[in-house]
């Protein structure tokens, strides 16, 4: 029986069968590459924001990573991975639950399942998408104590994401792991759980790790999506240094197309979790401003930012977004739950009957976006084409500098438990740290840092500019909604995020299909606030009907 991957085998500086277990100190599973070939490969990229200037990080060590449970998963062998794989693999929440309840596999197993995937591909240069960037030690402690109370007590009462392991974008809080948001300057961050990991937490959820983004949340410069210092370049599991991971929540969604965990969390502010949703092919909802709380998440934007389920099914959204709900009094918007959302994982009505607009700009320029409002016609579905209101978002940057002004001083204050070891207190302090060491740093500058303390908005301006450009996002959608009895608008990826965005509205992406390249593409559902119950159904409908997400081809192993 073979002990562990084969790629790891060439790596290990010792035979596991004379000595299964070393000091964590002594074990060499990863050894940092030249990447200049690959980046070479890239300079001519036809996306100029795909022109790397480096892959892999230059100051994260994979050893520090996978070391700490590497002895418990090199216990788990290729053929139980196997064994149980056709079991687990794109499976959703519910399929996983029932096995785990027939006992073909524990909570235990399958968080091994996820981590011998994770080892397995992320170690191995050639086929890492440096997307984990820290890994929960004591996650398999945590599995069995899960196991332990489905043994004697059952799941009676528990909330269907019970046992399940979920992967966190590294902006988001976790107590016994640092939170970065990519750089270097919070490398040492240590924090309390966020609210949203708490209810995960308390609902019974297991943090596997943390994933690797754009570095802050893609407000520190015009870098590539899915760049940070401290996790190097996050890459697309349908074709890396070839197709965008889009941005900022990149690791979680390259994550999830990977079948690294049942499910990650993203944050979005204008886009950032319908880009890399659909171009990473999963399930990605932006939900309603204040529906999930923002407390313990580094911010941009307190105006604009939430977080959100990012899955491999719509049944999944629902359920990964119902176990985070939770009023809380720390956040200024948040809300009480609003009822239905766990429901709309429950078996999906048909989309008979709904009345869904699209845009004439879109029918005309995208044929994928034509075929399929003429495929939802066939499946009963009213489409109503429309042309879009011209509306100006003037001011939508200044709502960004504004606001990341004086909210990451706010979470500096607030958040950080060791003063000692995060320096920076402002934005300005951020700029200076950065400066001190540009290459390692900010190898494609911080233009938008810069951006930050050049903007002298005041804070009457920026009222009004935040009032106009909801008036001017709500009527953006409204326009159609209203007139035409909509029950939503078909949008493509993020192509009108910053309209949502600006409205507070919800918006769904659900995978729609593949460019001729093999790029995936999402069409994206968009409605009124609190209307995400209604979205994740007709999502699910969508989704059943049309069939269409494929795992990656080099990660079905």
């Amino acid at each position: 029986m073979k002990k562990l991957i084969p790629v790891l085998l060439l790596l290990i500086t010792f035979s596991c069968k004379e000595q299964p277990y070393l000091a964590k100190e002594e074990i060499t599973l990863w050894k940092p590459y030249n990447d200049s070939a690959e980046v070479a490969k890239n300079q001519n990229h036809q996306n100029e924001r795909m022109r790397y200037k480096f892959i892999q990080s230059k100051v994260l060590d994979k050893n520090a990573v996978f070391r700490p449970l590497y002895n418990e998963v090199s216990k788990f062998s290729e053929a139980e991975y196997e064994a149980i794989k056709p079991l687990i693999l794109e499976q959703d929440i519910y399929t996983l639950q029932s096995y785990v309840a027939q006992d073909y596999f524990t909570y235990e197993k399958l968080v091994l399942f996820y981590l011998y995937r994770i080892y397995k591909y992320e170690l191995k240069n050639e086929t890492t998408l440096n997307t984990i960037i820290a890994l929960n030690s004591n996650v398999l402690e945590e599995a069995r104590q899960a196991d332990k109370v489905l043994t004697n007590v059952g799941l009676k009462g528990k909330h269907p994401i019970y046992g399940m392991p979920i992967l966190l974008k590294d902006n988001i809080n976790t107590s016994g792991m640092k939170t970065t948001a990519g750089s270097i300057a919070l490398m040492n961050n240590e924090v309390e759980d966020a609210f949203i990991v708490k209810r995960l937490k308390e609902n019974g959820a297991l943090i596997l790790g943390k994933v690797n983004l754009s570095e802050w949340a893609n407000f520190l410069c015009n870098c590539p999506n899915g760049q940070s210092a401290i996790g190097g370049q996050t890459l697309n599991p349908y074709g890396r240094r070839v197709f965008d991971t889009g941005g900022s929540s990149a690791g979680s969604g390259t994550s999830v197309a990977a079948n690294y965990a049942v499910a990650a969390v993203g944050t979005e502010t204008s886009g950032s979790i319908l880009s890399p949703s659909s171009r990473n092919s999963v399930v990605g909802l932006k939900p309603t401003i204040g529906l999930l709380s923002r407390t313990g998440i580094i911010p941009i934007s307190s105006t604009l930012d939430t977080p959100g389920p990012m899955t491999k099914s719509v049944r999944d959204n629902a359920i990964l977004l119902s176990a985070m709900l939770g009023k809380d009094t720390l956040d200024a918007k948040s809300v009480e739950g609003y009822p239905g959302i766990l429901s709309a994982s429950m078996p999906q009505e048909t989309l008979k009957g709904k009345r869904f607009g699209a845009m004439k700009s879109l029918i005309e320029s995208d044929s994928l976006y034509k075929a399929t409002t003429e495929r939802m016609k066939a499946w009963g579905a009213e489409i109503i084409e429309f042309t879009a209101p011209e509306v100006k978002m003037d001011g939508f940057l200044s709502i960004l500098n504004i606001d990341m002004k004086n909210d990451l001083p706010d979470y500096l204050r607030t958040q950080v438990k060791n003063e000692n070891t995060v320096k920076i207190k402002f934005v300005a302090d951020a700029i200076a740290f950065n400066r001190a060491d540009s290459q390692v740093r900010i190898p494609y500058g911080q233009a938008r840092f810069e951006g930050i303390l050049a903007d002298s908005t005041s804070a009457e301006e920026l009222e009004k500019i935040i009032s106009r450009l909801e008036n001017n996002g709500r009527h953006f959608f409204d326009s159609a909604l209203d007139e035409h009895n909509l029950d939503a608008v078909l949008s493509i990826n993020n192509y009108h995020a910053s309209y949502a965005a600006v409205a507070k509205y919800p918006a769904l992406t659900v995978p729609m299909g593949y460019k001729n390249s093999g790029e995936p593409v999402g069409l994206t559902f968009i409605g009124k606030q609190f209307k995400e119950a209604n979205l994740l159904r007709m999502g699910g409908a969508f989704e059943k009907a049309i069939k269409v997400r494929k795992i990656p081809k080099a990660y079905k192993n």
